[in-house]
């Protein structure tokens, strides 16, 4: 039996080394997926924005990493909840996985979120290398929850690209609005909830959703276009919080603005009216509370000094768990109530989600 096994090891090394030598590029892209070692400089393949490259919504940026990291990462594939043409989630260069098409990476999962992300999690724990990711609208991750609840038990490291993330999705009003989800992820243990803002931002997340393959992410992307903000990155994102702009010196500005995803750039214009007015005011984008609580002591230090008490935050979400990361001095805005059908513009104004809401609030602060 001994014997036998050592033949049958001997037979497959062979026939490894003689797929090697006459199939280079396809034995690169198996030993990927069996072994799960990238291919050197995968990151690099990952786009990067300027502040002057024009805005969109995270969504759509989004499809564009997606389809960067397709080209170099053999194992990376998946689809949506039937979605795909709203969660921006195809391969544009690739076809629909199928029987006769096993080469493909586009998978059509229906209608059946519970199903897809169960699917993805065999899709993960079968092989080191695979990267499966599934799409549908962040709401509807409630259809979903035991799925992904098994993939961070399993250390299965799906990636789930929600879109759709907040009020801002607009006119199909409260019941495809999450309010509540931003907080419950981050609460579930051994899985990363990821908020991005722009371009930069999303570049980031990708990269950390890729390099984490014993845990899970979840991408909360934005329906709405938004600008290429100065001062994010991709680096800063690996930090889960950073610092994205500060006139203040000695680490010890007057008031901290801190935001997540569509309102980091809220947080970004509050600071630039209160800096006219005199004040040394930090932003700070809060990316991933798992991630930033990673860091060390000096680290979140220099970005949330202890001794600035005067904080506000800003996220299209419930408010619950922000007192952790504002303080008892400070204050956060956001949502506690279910949203309404409207345009963006319209319901960000009407439920208080603005610039000179945070300007206020920082006021009451000094």
């Amino acid at each position: 039996m001994r014997l036998r096994g050592l033949l049958t090891k001997l037979n497959g090394m062979l026939s490894l080394l003689n797929m090697r030598r006459k199939y280079p590029e396809e034995a690169a892209e198996l030993k990927s997926i069996i072994t799960g070692e990238f291919p050197a400089g995968w990151e690099k393949a990952l786009p990067t924005y300027t502040p002057e490259s024009p805005g969109d919504a995270t969504r759509n940026l989004s499809q564009q990493n997606l389809n960067a990291l397709a080209k170099v990462l053999p194992g990376l594939l998946g689809g949506s909840a039937d979605l795909a043409s709203s969660n921006m989630t195809l391969l544009k260069m690739f076809g629909d996985f199928q029987k006769n098409t096993p080469e493909e990476r586009n998978v059509r999962f229906g209608v059946r979120e519970h199903g897809m992300g169960a699917i993805c999690n065999g899709i993960a724990l079968h092989s080191p290398g695979f990267i499966p990711y599934c799409a549908t609208f962040f709401v509807f991750t409630d259809y979903m929850r035991a799925a992904m609840r098994i993939s961070a038990l399993s250390e299965a490291g799906v990636i789930y690209v929600m879109t759709h993330d907040s009020i801002g999705l607009g006119e199909d009003g409260p019941t495809h609005q999450p309010i509540e989800h931003l907080a419950s992820f981050r609460a579930m243990p051994n899985i990363l909830m990821l908020r991005p803002a722009d371009g930069n931002e999303t570049a980031g997340s990708y990269k950390v959703a890729v390099l984490n393959r014993k845990r899970p992410s979840v991408l909360a992307l934005s329906r709405q276009k938004l600008p290429q903000l100065p001062g994010t990155s991709i680096e800063g994102v690996e930090k889960g919080g950073y610092t994205i702009s500060d006139n203040s010196s000695g680490n010890k500005p007057d008031v901290i603005l801190i935001g997540t995803g569509s309102e980091l750039e809220i947080a970004a214009k509050a600071a630039d009216e209160l800096r006219k007015e005199g004040k040394a005011v930090r932003v700070v984008s809060f990316v991933s509370w798992e991630l930033f609580d990673e860091q060390s002591d000096e680290y979140k230090e220099s970005v949330l000094p202890a001794a600035v008490t005067a904080r506000v935050s800003i996220e299209a979400g419930s408010t619950f768990g922000w007192e952790k990361i504002v303080g008892a001095k400070g204050k956060a805005i956001g949502i506690d109530r279910f949203g309404a059908s409207a345009p963006a513009g319209k319901i960000y104004k009407e439920f208080g989600i603005t610039a000179e809401a945070v300007i206020a609030a920082a006021k009451e602060l000094f």
